[in-house]
């Protein structure tokens, strides 16, 4: 099994932090994300990462290469990253991933590394759930009687929600050949280069295809997209 890593987005509202950085490589408490984020995928057992960039490209592939010259890297440059999301970045993984077993990651979770290998350890297609209080910006999950996922977007009402989807995923060998002739369509024929990966994830619920959801509120976690989201983090101890 192997890891994605999508770290192509330019972080516009982490500016003026990112003007010069990638988002990725900001630093908290002495650490870059994509450090922590390396560093929690080596503990699950996994050696071989595949990271999707676009905004500072060079200087994230120069960070790990240098930081990293032991474990094997596939480098895949999103050239069009100003003006897609990330599941145009999921989409060019495809040479590295369709049809195998992989765990997915954004590039912006400041999380503790047993919230990654809590998910890497599961035996079917897995994500990462956070309970707690709503609003419309956070990626919601809402669950039936039984855990299965019936839906996950931003628009759905977060009175029904379980919680928010982490940004940790795994993804295995059947879900990802149906995600991947998904992405095709959604990106190769609907020019829907310009959404969030999850709504190739809320077409294949219909198609029968889900993930096992599973409850990671006992780990800290959070995203950062904000310069007050970065400033937070540094006051947080993971």
């Amino acid at each position: 099994m192997q890891a994605v890593i999508l770290a192509a987005g330019t972080a516009s509202r982490l500016r003026p932090l990112t003007e010069n950085c990638p988002k990725c490589l900001l630093k908290i408490k002495g650490q870059t994300l994509l450090e922590r984020t390396i560093d929690a995928i080596i503990r699950t057992g996994i050696t071989e990462i595949t990271i999707v960039t676009g905004y500072k490209a060079e200087m994230i592939k120069e960070f790990v290469t240098e930081k990293y010259s032991t474990l094997k890297f596939h480098f895949i440059h999103n050239e069009q990253y100003a003006t897609t999301n990330n599941i145009f970045s999921l989409w060019l993984a495809r040479p590295q991933v369709e049809g195998h077993d992989f765990l997915l990651m954004d590039s912006d979770i400041y999380c503790e590394a047993a919230l990654i290998q809590e998910i890497a350890s599961q035996q079917v297609s897995a994500l990462a759930v956070e309970r707690h209080e709503l609003g419309e910006e956070e990626m919601k999950v809402v669950t039936d009687d039984e855990g299965n996922i019936v839906e996950i977007s931003k628009t759905c009402d977060a009175k029904t929600a379980m919680g928010e989807s982490v940004g940790v995923e795994l993804i295995k060998a059947n879900y990802s050949t149906a995600l991947y002739r998904e992405l095709e369509t959604m990106c190769g024929k609907e020019g829907l280069e310009n959404t969030f990966y999850e709504l190739a994830f809320q077409r294949l619920i219909a198609k029968g295809h889900h993930f096992k959801v599973v409850d990671t509120t006992r780990f800290r976690s959070m995203e950062l997209d904000t310069v007050e989201d970065f400033n937070r983090a540094q006051t947080i101890d993971i």
